[in-house]
């Protein structure tokens, strides 16, 4: 197992770590929100200006731009003959977008 190797494989199972706590936290809000009959508009105002929810949904963006390309990774590199450094910039550019677009829509839910 190369560095790289070893590093990828620590961060993916460390963002699933993460993901598994900011995936059971997203849910039970749902489940509380939608058992408590809470309307779009209602929940909203709930997380707006909310620094908590900003700080939750950021950790859970970056976690799943870093783990969502490493699988991926590993999904391309089993499947076919892709390898060396396209597939990474591929994948990185990937994660980058990840981050962007996620981070864009965590920023848009707080100021709404």
């Amino acid at each position: 197992m190369t560095r790289l190797s070893a590093a990828l494989f620590v961060a993916q199972r460390l963002t699933a770590a993460i993901l598994a706590f900011a995936v059971t936290v997203h849910l039970a809000t749902i489940i509380y929100a939608v058992r408590g009959g809470l309307t779009a508009a209602e929940i909203l105002g709930r997380t707006r200006h909310n620094g908590w929810f900003l700080a939750l949904y950021l950790v859970f963006v970056l976690a799943v731009a870093i783990h969502a390309p490493i699988g991926l990774r590993n999904i391309a590199r089993e499947w076919t003959a892709w390898r060396g450094r396209s597939l990474d910039v591929a994948l990185a550019a990937f994660a980058a977008m990840l981050a962007v677009l996620g981070t864009s829509a965590a920023l848009a839910l707080f100021r709404a």
